[in-house]
């Protein structure tokens, strides 16, 4: 498949839409008075009652001091509660409190919203396409790495 040579990379292009569409999220998050931090934590816990914060900095893809960090301000305004754990005095598991569920439902409307919108006017077949199409894009940039990974690390 031969390119213009004045065609914008695939990997700039999708650079910018998710870019733009980040930004676009997080405003409709927001207005709700939510962020997408708290929004991935809350999603977390609902997905199972407690969670250990290692647990949670794993299902939302942050370092734990990360994770410590967007704790600490969502604890602070009521919606998780942390408390340690019995049988291991090191972790400090966290839940929901009724407020976190409350801000959970609000993010939920505008997330299922937002999804709404992104998908109008693309058909099911499209849809199925542009995911196939990323998991590849993720597929050959991972395979891409791998081999340099590995280089920088041998031993000298």
């Amino acid at each position: 498949m031969n390119r213009h040579p004045d065609s914008t990379p695939i990997g700039v292009l999708l650079t910018n839409v998710s870019r733009d569409i980040n930004r676009a999220f997080d405003s409709a998050l927001e207005a709700v008075g939510g962020s997408r931090s708290s929004w991935l934590v809350l999603m977390a816990l609902k997905r199972g009652p407690l969670r250990n914060q290692r647990q949670l900095a794993a299902m939302v893809g942050v370092e734990g001091a990360t994770l410590s960090h967007h704790l600490n301000g969502m604890e602070a305004a009521g919606l998780v509660t942390r408390r340690r754990d019995p049988a291991n005095r090191r972790m400090h598991l966290v839940e929901l409190t009724p407020a976190g569920e409350d801000a959970f439902l609000r993010m939920f409307g505008i997330v299922v919203a937002f999804d709404r919108t992104l998908r109008s006017g693309i058909d099911d077949a499209d849809l199925a396409v542009v995911e196939q199409t990323l998991h590849r894009l993720l597929a050959n940039v991972t395979t891409a790495i791998a081999p340099t990974a590995e280089l920088s690390s041998a031993p000298n």
